[in-house]
């Protein structure tokens, strides 16, 4: 089994690369399991159709602690295994910790032996690298953390400010960093800027992921591009560093 946390800036794509990774996975036939860790509850949705699931604290909310794995589960593409953890009120408690009690919830349910997933990721909101926000690095959750990120200042900052959490994360046995994932915004040596950068944290890029519009085509459906069309250039991306992921050691 891999376990895959994805961060990176708040905007950056995770969610939209995490679920076509999820996608091109499960269409070689692996089982996949995506975890939605941001209160906005959307990690998934392309996989269900465009409908984004009740979240696990929004269930636990209304109905109170479910007794069985199912309660809580949403089927999409291809079988992934779909959870959304969700977040409080507005204003009111505090979404790092419900991270923890969902992720909690998830064991006590007996979720990864339910469903046996081959890969599991973590889709985590933005670049929050404390409390709640760094529990999928926890051991026995993610082993490895990729990054995503594109060109520009910003992103490049906030993805340098997670690799070294994740350093200082090391020796207590929590998520290694496997590398980077390129989401282009197309600027000024855009590539030429992230290598520098690779090189400088002793990291690889391990796929490039080119604007195209078909994904805005794809998510207008509520579907991934692997859905829409497995055979597009840019679906041919996402399975191309899918079967990466799949095949090699990451760490």
């Amino acid at each position: 089994m891999k376990k895959i946390a994805i961060y990176g800036k708040g905007g950056i794509g995770k969610s939209t690369i995490t679920s076509n990774l999820s996608a091109a996975i499960a269409l070689m036939g692996k089982k996949v399991m995506q975890i939605g860790c941001d209160p906005k509850a959307d990690s998934t949705m392309n996989l269900l159709g465009g409908n984004p699931p009740k979240s696990i604290l929004r269930f636990i909310e209304e109905n109170g602690i479910p007794n069985t794995i199912d309660e809580i589960t949403k089927i999409g593409f291809k079988n992934t295994v779909c959870f959304e953890i969700g977040g409080p009120t507005p204003g009111q408690g505090c979404a790092g910790r419900g991270i923890v009690t969902a992720l909690e919830l998830l064991n006590d349910l007996n979720a990864y032996e339910t469903y046996k997933p081959d890969v599991i990721f973590y889709d985590v909101l933005g670049d929050v690298v404390c409390g709640g926000f760094a529990v999928p690095m926890w051991e026995g959750y993610a082993e490895t953390v990729l990054i995503v990120t594109s060109g520009e200042k910003l992103a490049l900052y906030s993805a340098r400010n997670i690799i070294q959490a994740i350093r200082n994360f090391t020796a207590r046995n929590y998520a290694r960093l496997g590398g980077l994932i390129l989401n282009r915004k197309n600027i000024s040596d855009e590539i030429e800027r992230v290598e520098t950068f690779a090189k400088e944290m002793n990291t690889r890029i391990l796929g490039i992921i080119p604007r195209d519009e078909n994904i805005n085509k794809a998510e207008s459906e509520g579907k991934t591009t692997i859905e829409l069309d497995p055979d597009l250039p840019i679906s041919q991306t996402f399975i191309q560093l899918a079967r990466y992921i799949v095949e090699k050691d990451l760490c």
